[in-house]
């Protein structure tokens, strides 16, 4: 059985990597993760705000002078809380390419075009294969336009894209008004590779102490759906590499990610929750599934149930929503 597949251009023994998450500070954890069988590693972010405040504490020091708001500072995590400072992180970065074989991508976090995009190049110096953007972006402003938020996502994009030699893959929301257009935009921009989707985490209100709560949910397998669908729809077109992100836990997720069209998928969740040990679970399943269903290779499954190859395509359209509303019955 032949679960080899290519990502970013990377060759890799399998679709199963571990995304974005505190695994990768945890280099014995890492090793355990390689040796289950984890075919490539993302490091969890490095954040836009990370950088800036770095760069701002230098120049405080630099010019002598004090911070004339202090209290804008308390909108972001204070600098000690962030798992790993910027100096830190390349430093982990290099102690990773050290002890793993597998494929190391880096992450960087960020939202507007500005200085924290130069840290791609020290990344990339650092020794990373592939660079994962998360262009996680919350609209608040109601004077900034849908048009003026992708241009300036696109910009970073291109400027992370010329900055550096090695593939970067875009981790973009599903709220995008027309999410099939914008991965279009982002290969052109010179993007090798996308990760549906990212995350919108969403907080919580305290009723007793009337404040608004930050909350992190570890997700489930009815996540996956919005991401099967949207693979579906983009996979027929797309001439980047495609990831699947959010929602894998079982090995029927991994054979439907395929199945939509997915190059690889990125478990964190069920890492979080079941161990190393989770990864060959996920591939012993997929070897069952793929022998079941005389399957030799993933490229023969891989978008087999995608819009453009679907037995039936109206199940992605208009018409199945249709299908779908009037079946209900009281």
């Amino acid at each position: 059985m032949n679960l080899a597949t290519t990502y970013l251009g990377l060759p890799l023994r399998n679709p199963i990597i571990v995304g974005a998450s505190p695994c990768c500070d945890d280099l014995a954890l890492c090793r355990r993760l390689e040796d289950a069988g984890a075919a490539a590693l993302v490091m969890h972010s490095l954040f836009e705000e990370q950088v800036d405040f770095e760069e701002d504490a230098r120049h405080r020091l630099i010019d002598g002078i004090g911070e004339s708001h202090s209290e804008a500072a308390d909108y972001f995590p204070h600098y000690e809380d962030y798992a790993l400072p910027p100096e830190l992180y390349v430093r982990q970065l290099v102690r990773l390419k050290a002890t793993l074989s597998i494929p190391v991508i880096a992450s960087l976090n960020g939202h507007r075009p500005g200085g924290w995009i130069d840290y791609a190049r020290r990344l990339e110096s650092a020794g990373a294969d592939a660079l994962e953007l998360n262009l996680y972006s919350l609209p608040t402003d109601p004077t900034v336009d849908a048009e003026a938020i992708e241009s300036d996502q696109l910009f970073i994009v291109s400027e992370v894209v010329r900055s550096v030699r090695i593939p970067v893959a875009v981790k973009i929301s599903p709220w995008l008004t027309a999410p099939a257009h914008f991965l279009r935009q982002v290969e052109a921009a010179g993007a090798k590779g996308a990760v549906l989707f990212n995350r919108l985490y969403q907080p919580d209100f305290n009723l007793e102490d009337l404040e608004v709560h930050p909350q992190l949910r570890l997700s489930d397998s009815s996540e996956l759906l919005l991401r099967l669908r949207w693979l579906s729809i983009v996979s027929p077109h797309a001439r980047a590499s495609l990831a699947a992100s959010g929602g894998v836990h079982t090995p029927a997720d991994v054979v439907k990610a395929l199945l939509a069209g997915a190059h690889a998928v990125q478990i964190v969740s069920a890492v979080l929750r079941h161990g190393p040990m989770v990864v060959t679970e996920l591939l012993s399943g997929l070897e069952a599934w793929m022998d079941d269903h005389a399957y030799g290779n993933l490229d023969q499954l891989r978008g087999a149930l995608n819009l453009a190859r679907c037995p039936s395509p109206t199940a992605h359209e208009r018409a199945n929503y249709l299908n779908v509303i009037q079946s209900w019955r009281v």
